[in-house]
């Protein structure tokens, strides 16, 4: 008889342009999948070209799948936090529209309440010169983007952005987390 594999989770995330989000948690310990997608916007299945124009809604985001036994949703969402802008409006960097806000798309009371907690205590600790404006609301809609935008920066990390922008921040993760880099 065969042990049954470990329960998983999964979190949907807005931090910008998705290519840099899916790029830092392909690299986190404890998360089994990270998917590319649109979310929380008024068209169903929308394309990568609707999405940029910032009239669908949606927000570019990640699904990630982790392994709770190893990585918590609290430690998840404060890699989410140090490797993007929490404080910018519609924007990370050079990327602005709606399509690139920070969000925490919840499919739990549960899990609300952990990033909410979360979004306090970075408050509180004033972690950063402005206010938090990551927004906490209900997953809906959520499509998967194109298999072009699927592991990114993995197959084109010398692509311009790639290199200038995903990098870095790859970078930042692999310092402040070395302990929770995949081996």
């Amino acid at each position: 008889m065969s042990s049954s594999p470990s329960q998983t989770e999964s979190i949907v995330l807005g931090g910008g342009c998705f290519w840099c989000t899916e790029a830092v948690f392909d690299r986190v310990q404890g998360v089994v999948d990270v998917e590319s997608g649109y979310c929380n916007g008024q068209t169903l299945n929308p394309t990568y070209e609707q999405i940029c124009t910032g009239r669908t809604g949606h927000v570019e985001v990640v699904k990630v799948e982790f392994d709770p036994a190893v990585i918590s949703l609290r430690e998840v969402l404060e890699i989410f936090f140090v490797v993007h802008d929490p404080t910018t409006l519609n924007r990370q960097g050079n990327d602005v529209g709606t399509q690139y806000r920070s969000g925490i798309y919840v499919t739990s009371d549960a899990q609300k309440d952990v990033a909410q907690g979360v979004i306090r205590e970075i408050e509180a600790g004033k972690t950063y010169s402005a206010p938090v404006v990551t927004e906490v609301v209900p997953l809906a809609n959520y499509s998967t983007a194109e298999a072009y935008h699927q592991d990114y920066f993995l197959n084109n990390p010398n692509q311009g952005y790639c290199a200038f922008v995903v990098g870095p921040k790859v970078e930042k993760f692999q310092k402040t987390f070395a302990s929770r880099v995949k081996a």
